[in-house]
């Protein structure tokens, strides 16, 4: 009888502990490194009228959802607007976090009501990210995929934001 209380102990132990990390970890390929801007919106930021330089100020705040990809940091700092989203968008490489100014970035965006959306991220070179606008500022959650080809290398990340 021991022995039986012992094994359900260490089984209840066993399914507790795969619980928490399913919860915790999820889907960590495409969560953002700060998971908790990920599940909320961003902090309030400037509309599209602010200037790039005002966009690099709050990058170094870091307030935007991050992923690393390898050698790469993708950094997706989405902007309630009139009538739109504004998506700004930092590619960047090594530990200095080069910016990558030639790039090919298109955003996959699934919007609140289900349908879908691509749109081509253009590169501000006075901000030194890629830049796009979506004609949408509906309520709810945005599911993002960005796929960036730099040269032959693929590099993708996948966000999630509410607004």
């Amino acid at each position: 009888m021991k022995m039986l209380k012992s094994l359900l102990l260490v089984i209840g132990s066993a399914g507790l502990l795969s619980l928490g990390a399913c919860s915790s970890g999820g889907n960590q390929a495409s969560a953002p490194a700060n998971s908790p801007a990920a599940s909320s919106s961003p902090a309030a930021s400037p509309s599209m009228a602010a200037s790039a330089a005002d966009h690099d100020a709050e990058h170094k705040s870091g307030n935007g959802m991050v992923v690393e990809s390898g050698a790469y940091h993708l950094e997706l700092m989405p902007e309630k607007e009139d009538g739109a989203t504004h998506l700004d968008l930092f590619l960047q490489k090594g530990d200095n976090h080069e910016a990558i100014p030639n790039a090919k970035v298109t955003a996959q965006v699934q919007l609140p009501d289900g349908s879908q959306k691509s749109v081509n991220m253009v590169y501000d070179a006075g901000g030194k990210h890629y830049t796009a606008k979506l004609p949408t500022a509906a309520s709810g959650e945005y599911k993002v995929a960005v796929q960036s080809e730099i040269g032959s290398e693929k590099v993708n990340a996948r966000y999630n934001f509410k607004q």
